[in-house]
């Protein structure tokens, strides 16, 4: 975080990644990867250099606690939108039983609490209208297909000459 905070251009990064350094190490005793020190600082720009460089999203620390959870305690919503944006999990609870959404209430952070209970019920509203959806998609393209085998068995083409062929059987 130190080199973060020396180096506005991300220079730092570069180096950090060919030095052969592993986005997903715990880098402290508690298992905390750079990810969840990012998201605890706010460090949205290091957050998303982390996400564009495979960071395992979800990885949880000693606490139960993945980088959605720190950066609902920490109240930064901008940590929050990009962790979102690249799928983490809104429904994971650490050890205590809290979600990201628990947390940022009980720290505060009502705007980060609002937002998150609001992507949550998007994502549950749209995941139940996923097979209702996949239904009419499959219902179409079986209609499709019977009107398609009708035109084949009653339909006539014509000969060169103009006199019809009967398909039907």
């Amino acid at each position: 975080m130190l080199l973060l905070q020396c180096d506005s251009e991300g220079d730092s990064l570069s180096l950090l990644m060919e030095s052969g350094y592993e986005v997903n190490s715990p880098v402290d005793a508690v298992g905390q990867s750079p990810a969840h020190i990012a998201a605890c600082g706010g460090e949205a720009f290091f957050l998303l250099w982390q996400l564009q460089n495979g960071v395992d999203i979800n990885q949880q620390d000693c606490f139960g606690e993945a980088p959605i959870h720190k950066a609902a305690r920490c109240g930064s919503l901008e940590c929050l939108s990009l962790l979102v944006a690249h799928y983490a999990r809104l429904d994971i609870c650490n050890k205590d039983g809290h979600t990201p959404q628990d947390l940022a209430a009980s720290a505060g952070f009502l705007e980060c609490a609002k937002y998150l209970a609001a992507v949550k019920h998007t994502q549950t509203t749209f995941s139940r209208a996923q097979p209702a959806l996949h239904e009419m998609k499959e219902m179409a393209a079986a209609t499709k297909r019977s009107q398609s085998c009708q035109s084949v068995v009653y339909g006539k083409r014509r000969r060169s000459d103009g006199e019809p062929i009967d398909l039907s059987i």
